[in-house]
Formats: C-alpha cells, structure tokens, sequence
C-alpha cells in the first residue's frame, strides 16, 4: 500500500511506486503460489506510469526477453484504494476475504507469525497481507484489519528492512 501510509514524524502522505518493488513483490506472490498482487496508490499519474514501464515486460520487447519476468508480472493488479482491492478479492472469491498487515512497529491486534499462519490455514476466506511503504501503514488501516503480525525483529535490534525483504520473510513464515 502506498496510501494511506506515514511518514518518520507521523504524517499521513502518499509514497511512490518503484518498478523494483513491483517486479520482486510479483516474483514473490508467483513463487509461492499466491493468488496475485495489488499494488494500490491514489494517485492516477502513478498507476499510468507503472502501466507505461510494465507494459515492456508484458507484451514488448521484454516479454520476449524475460518470459519468466512476463509470467511474475502477470500477477499484478493496480487498486487506486484499500476499499477497491476488497471488493476485487469478494467478487473474485465470492466471500469477504481476511485481512492482515505488516508493521515494524508494535500495533493493536498483533499476533506472532505462528497465530497467523494458523488462523490463514484454519480459514476457508481469501486472505489478504497488506505491506505499507515509506514508514508503515497509518493507523487507520490498521483499524480495518482483523489482525497484525508482529515485527519480524532481528538480533541486531535494527529494525528497518526494505518493504521488499519484509515482504520475502513474511511470505515465507505464512506460506513456505
């Protein structure tokens, strides 16, 4: 998600897409089998740009040079808002999916790594795992959750990976 997210002081903003982490977070979800990936701003300009760069891997010159890229990316789907993304994963699944999130910082509703992959093998629900940009989701997405996995955390104590490796060590720990 790149909105609502924060800030390092706090403020709400809205943060860029990066081709990078749309190619990883699509070889991500194809490795692993996952229904797919949306990458959700609310700014247009954005989604076209992306649109524009990816179109080379979908069905320019790229496809033909990275056929394996072209598959991955085949997963993706752009949302312009957290209620859009909810609605395409209930009309494609006909039932109201389960929604978590990712926090490097200690949230409400928070349950270790084990609890989430029991309460997503348990379910019969899509589930969707949000990842916030910049310094995190704000706190209001946070509400609309049904839960939070806590921090992966780290020996070191330094705690700020990149969306991108949080994203590969949480999708292992859920799914691998």
């Amino acid at each position: 998600m790149h909105y609502p997210v924060v800030d390092k002081v706090g403020d709400q903003i809205t943060s860029a897409i990066t081709s990078l982490d749309l190619h990883d977070f699509s070889r991500l979800a194809r490795t692993y089998g996952l229904g797919g990936v949306f990458a959700q701003t609310n700014l247009p300009q954005q989604i076209e740009l992306m649109q524009r760069l990816l179109a080379h891997w979908l069905k320019g010159g790229g496809a033909a040079y990275n056929p394996n890229r072209c598959e991955a990316l085949g997963v993706l789907e752009f949302v312009e808002s957290f209620d859009a993304m909810i609605d395409k994963v209930r009309d494609q699944w006909g039932t109201e999916p389960l929604v978590t999130a990712t926090s490097a910082r200690h949230v409400e509703k928070s349950v270790e790594y084990a609890e989430a992959r029991r309460l997503i093998e348990e379910s019969e629900r899509p589930v969707i795992v949000l990842f916030g940009t910049a310094w995190g989701l704000a706190p209001q997405v946070f509400e609309r959750c049904d839960w939070v996995i806590k921090p992966i955390g780290s020996p070191s104590g330094y705690n700020h990976l990149s969306v991108r490796s949080a994203a590969s060590i949480t999708v292992d720990r859920l799914f691998g």
